[in-house]
């Protein structure tokens, strides 16, 4: 942030502009100090960090090396080559093909409807399904359960947002042939127009990339030449990053020095959304690249898809009470299911109906969901809970009275 500090001392305004942008000033912060030893990833590939889940089961286990695991993701996040990959964080892939079998008949029924827009593609060049997390959760919970007991993906947004986050998906297919989407930041800010970006003052564009992590978990195998997500390590140090990716210049800049790591199902990804990314050209004549597209957000953000996680939350609690009752399922596990379907923060609710019991804030519904596990609450009187507890969170009649 010292840059930022030196321009407004210089008398510069606390805005962003495309046309004071330089491809030179951008390639200064690159090469600004390369990623710095780090000690649990087991190789880098091209500056981004690899690391083995399979060697680290006890440190994520650990509550004395957890905090270090996730401080160093972080750190690479941030500072580093704000990229990192989990190799083998689906250790059996059994429910990564049984999520794929849903997703694909998901993808055939709404092709009767037409085909998907993409953001950063032509329309009809992928295979999309959106809001697949609410999707696959209610066409397959067994499935869903097994998928996202994985410990690994909440651990990896944990070091980014902290708790309480919310968890989206959206599954991306490219086809041989299917075409590279262009350069592009991903949302809030990148999903802006560069005009709307350039009307947020520079700390807007700082706290930006705080709100959201990008991932991805490979649903095939996914070599170089099937295009997997090209990636320009460093490029979320870019404070103005936000008002210049679409510059033809950087574009070009992008172009000529991408990189791309190669996955094998059940790889995750996750990296900073600020970080200049696109999915790449798929030039094989056989591989369908699927990829199940995480974008988890902060408790302090927006998401971008609106998710009923009440209808999410009550599908799934027989799963998880069945499960846990007969042992196949531990309390962690739980926990992370839970944290990808239901809400985890308690705001913004109505307080005439729904006032801080205990603390400073009611019972958020993930909450509520872990204790009617814990107390054994039969599937009718669960649901009855979460109809009252979205009932106290929806305008009250005051909102009526209200001349507009």
């Amino acid at each position: 942030m010292d840059h930022q500090r030196d321009d407004y001392l210089a008398g510069r305004t606390n805005w962003y502009r495309g046309s004071d942008c330089s491809v030179r000033d951008f390639v200064t912060v690159l090469n600004a100090g390369k990623e710095r030893p780090l000690r649990y990833a087991a190789r880098l590939v091209r500056e981004i960090p690899v690391y083995e889940c399979r060697d680290l089961e006890a440190v994520v286990s650990s509550s004395v090396a957890r905090p270090q695991l996730l401080s160093e993701w972080a750190g690479v996040l941030q500072h580093g080559a704000g990229v990192f990959v989990l190799d083998r964080a689906f250790s059996d892939t059994g429910c990564v093909d049984e999520a794929t079998t849903v997703f694909e008949s998901i993808i055939e029924a709404e092709k009767k409807s037409g085909a998907k827009a993409d953001h950063f593609a032509r329309a009809g060049a992928n295979d999309r399904i959106w809001n697949a997390q609410e999707k696959l959760c209610v066409t397959a919970p067994e499935v869903f359960t097994t998928y996202f007991s994985n410990q690994w993906l909440p651990a990896a947004a944990e070091a980014w947002l902290g708790p309480c986050f919310q968890v989206t998906s959206q599954v991306n297919v490219v086809r041989p042939g299917g075409e590279a989407q262009q350069v592009h930041r991903d949302y809030h800010l990148g999903f802006q127009s560069t005009e709307v970006a350039a009307s947020f003052p520079a700390h807007v564009h700082a706290m930006s990339p705080f709100l959201t992590l990008q991932g991805a978990v490979a649903h095939s195998d996914m070599p170089v030449e099937s295009g997997p997500t090209k990636l320009l390590p460093y490029s979320q140090r870019y404070a103005q990053g936000y008002v210049a990716w679409r510059r033809a210049d950087f574009r070009e800049y992008f172009e000529n020095n991408f990189v791309q790591v190669p996955l094998i199902k059940g790889d995750a990804m996750f990296f900073n959304p600020a970080l200049f990314h696109a999915a790449g050209t798929n030039r094989t004549s056989h591989v369908q690249r699927m990829a199940n597209l995480l974008q988890i957000s902060s408790a302090y953000g927006r998401a971008m898809e609106v998710v009923n996680r009440t209808r999410m939350s009550e599908t799934l609690y027989p799963v998880l009470r069945d499960r846990l009752k007969g042992g196949d399922i531990t309390e962690l596990e739980v926990l992370s299911v839970i944290a990808s379907c239901a809400e985890g923060y308690s705001f913004p609710t109505n307080l005439d109906r729904d006032p801080p019991a205990k603390g400073l804030a009611p019972e958020s519904q993930s909450q509520m969901m872990l204790r009617a596990l814990r107390e054994d609450w039969r599937p009718a009187e669960f649901a009855r809970a979460l109809a009252e507890h979205a009932w106290r969170h929806g305008p009250g009649e005051a909102s009526r009275l209200i001349d507009y």
